[in-house]
């Protein structure tokens, strides 16, 4: 591993992260031919956020906070720090006097492959965090790491200025490159989500929209009246 910090790195444009953003993470995992997605490990500690922003990323040993220090330095406004370790870790790395740094930088929120603690704390300052684990164990600062190098989260691969958006559903992260074909396929979803919506308002049926009773035909399954069936 190299122990460096990288910095300048490029971002997407801030007006077209916001406007992805707007999507929600189902809808954009959907648009993008379901992937991105993080899992299902990463919780939100409180519920109601929805974020977007460019990663900023930290490598980390296991019960070492050192290079998320490092990391709040090299943050601007709109972005999302993503930390993970070297080796899994469920310790508290991450807590209320870290996240207050990061809101005067204006970054968003953060997402880490570990712990973090003073979770009331952060609810009552606003600040977004999707975590592997809630622990009050604390840190040492003493082991060099890196900062803006590809890491691996969730078997997906970030890259230092790849898009991160966050809410209630999980965590996925868009290639930076990929956010304008990101934004023009969220909005192809969008449109035919809602004539969906429109159709079942209507009163149609999933069975009939999304050709399934076909489908259920071809698997075999047969419609039989309750007294064809044995009930009385």
């Amino acid at each position: 591993m190299d122990t460096v910090v990288v910095t300048d790195v490029p971002r997407a444009p801030l007006v077209a992260i916001d406007r992805l953003a707007l999507f929600g993470v189902a809808t954009v995992h959907e648009a993008l031919g379901r992937t991105g997605f993080l899992g299902t490990a990463h919780r939100p500690t409180h519920l109601g956020s929805r974020i977007g922003g460019s990663a900023v990323t930290a490598l980390c040993w296991p019960g070492d906070n050192l290079m998320i220090h490092a990391a709040v330095e090299q943050c601007r406004p709109g972005d999302v720090l993503v930390v993970t370790t070297t080796s899994p870790c469920t310790d508290g790395m991450f807590g209320e006097l870290l996240a207050t740094s990061l809101q005067e930088r204006g970054v968003r929120g953060l997402v880490i492959d570990a712990g973090v603690r003073d979770i009331a704390e952060l609810h009552a300052i606003g600040f977004p965090v999707w975590s592997r684990a809630v622990s009050a164990q604390g840190t040492v600062k003493s082991t060099a790491g890196a900062v803006n190098v590809p890491v691996v989260v969730g078997a997906q691969r970030i890259n230092p200025g790849d898009v991160i958006l966050a809410d209630d559903d999980g965590v996925l992260c868009v290639p930076r490159d990929d956010v304008p074909s990101a934004l023009e396929r969220a909005h192809a979803r969008v449109d035919k989500e809602e004539a969906t919506r429109q159709a079942f308002r209507d009163g149609q049926l999933g069975l009939d929209r999304y050709g399934l009773r076909e489908k259920l035909a071809a698997l075999g399954v047969r419609y039989v009246t309750a007294a064809e069936y044995g009930v009385r």
